[in-house]
């Protein structure tokens, strides 16, 4: 009878190596989360927990690069550019955003080892929401306020203003609904008869109708907050020694 032989068993390049067990992390963080052990890892592998430490010298290096990999790796940067091509509509720019940013990052195993990790309280949930809101939101406020403005007599002061918390935090709105498509179709398993285009074109196109109306107005109140501020400030006594 021919032997069959174990693919983990066979002489592998360090490179090799490594791509296998980064790829195995992968999968295996997904299913059992970060509380698991290395080497259950190594069994599953098929390598001796020691060999694991020779590409990985800590069960956290080894997590540091899964994140990399599954998260930092997948940033586009042609992301931005599609946002900020004005010359195509805010809702097709947006829609056509939306379906190159799915498809790289809301796979299983992406919202899975997002969720372990934030309810494990780690630091790379944080960390991403950090690169989302600094890459991404930020450019999304920019395009908002070009759109919305247009016309509007004050355009060229408010404009010009810092990204106010307020602008962010509509923002995430329209990015939150698009997560939770994501957390319904792979964690509860519970996914729309309505293709993903559809339910971003509408869930766009609903955030497009209310934010033309109130953007004028947020932007006001951030520069009177402002301008507010910066009286208070000049008016306050300096005292020197």
């Amino acid at each position: 009878m021919k032997k069959i032989e174990n693919p983990s068993l066979r002489r592998m390049t360090p490179e090799d190596r490594r791509a296998q067990i980064l790829s195995a992390a992968i999968e295996y963080f997904s299913e059992a989360g970060f509380a698991s052990q290395t080497r259950e890892l190594s069994k599953r592998i098929g390598i001796s927990q020691p060999l694991l430490y020779r590409y990985f010298k800590s069960k956290q290096e080894l997590i540091d690069e899964v994140f990399q990999v599954v998260f930092l790796n997948q940033w586009d940067p042609l992301w931005i550019d599609t946002l900020r091509a004005r010359q195509v509509s805010l809702e097709e720019r947006l829609v056509d955003f939306y379906r190159r940013y799915a498809k790289a990052t809301y796979r299983p195993e992406w919202i899975r080892i997002y969720m372990y990790a934030g309810l494990a309280g780690m630091p790379l949930n944080r960390k991403y929401l950090q690169i989302v809101r600094d890459r991404l939101l930020v450019v999304m406020c920019e395009e908002f306020r070009e759109e919305f403005l247009r016309g509007n007599p004050r355009k060229s002061r408010l404009i010009g203003a810092p990204i106010s918390p307020r602008e962010i935090e509509m923002a995430w709105n329209l990015h939150g609904s698009m997560f939770y498509w994501a957390v319904r179709t792979n964690i509860f398993k519970a996914g729309s008869r309505f293709s993903f285009d559809q339910k971003s074109r509408d869930a766009i196109n609903l955030f497009l109708m209310g934010a033309k109306s109130i953007y004028p107005e947020i932007l006001s109140s951030a520069s009177e907050e402002k301008n507010e501020l910066l009286q208070n400030t000049s008016e306050s006594p300096s005292y020197t020694s």
